[in-house]
């Protein structure tokens, strides 16, 4: 099925998704599916069925968690992606019928899947400069990237600890992977430290092709 009435955005991280998704749908009056919004399924999910989404659901020793090899990162990071695919098409097929509003959506959808399931122009791709994904992880106050740093101080080897774990944010961060977006098919808007948020939204607007 193509879904008509919902806009898509994927990307990379610290491009800015999240804030154009919120403002869409405050300017539209339309529905926000912000990041992660699948994880409202999470507590019924069968750990068979979704290994990878019910890896940190279950974990009892978080250590676990940042202790990993950039390979193991890079491969429950894949999985969580294809995971996330069956359940946020399953939030919007529900929800499309049940509204008329336009839906924004932050999704984790693989281009691949975006192009079966939308329309070009109902596809954004938002991209920020792999680098700034590795450098800038840990100065957000969001409390999950604020709990995994409290984590790596508490290694062992908490310099060794960290070390790796950047490792494993250069797997998921790659120039291949943004590469993979840059190539994907669809528009493409790259994070530019001296545009505006306005202006940012203003061409978000232009390539949905909702300012018309």
């Amino acid at each position: 099925m193509k879904f008509e009435n919902v806009y898509f955005i994927n990307g990379t991280a610290y491009a800015g998704k999240s804030t154009m998704v919120k403002l869409l749908a405050e300017k539209y009056d339309g529905i926000a599916c912000e990041e992660n919004y699948q994880d409202r399924l999470l507590e019924n999910l069968d750990t068979k069925e979704f290994p990878n989404l019910t890896y940190t659901r279950d974990l009892q020793d978080w250590g676990e968690f940042v202790r990993r090899t950039p390979d193991e990162y890079e491969a429950w990071v894949n999985g969580v992606t294809k995971e996330c695919t069956v359940l946020e098409i399953e939030i919007l097929k529900d929800l499309v019928s049940r509204t008329k509003k336009k839906i924004f959506v932050d999704t984790n959808i693989s281009v691949e899947i975006l192009h079966e399931i939308s329309d070009e122009n109902h596809v954004l791709i938002m991209l920020a400069d792999p680098n700034i994904s590795v450098q800038r992880f840990f100065e957000r106050p969001d409390k999950e990237k604020q709990f995994l740093y409290q984590l790596l101080l508490k290694e062992d080897n908490s310099e060794e600890a960290m070390i790796n774990f950047r490792e494993c944010l250069k797997r998921i961060n790659s120039q291949e992977r943004y590469m993979m977006f840059q190539k994907s098919g669809f528009n493409v808007i790259t994070r530019d430290e001296n545009r505006s948020i306005d202006e940012t939204f203003a061409l978000v607007e232009s390539m949905f092709g909702l300012n018309r």
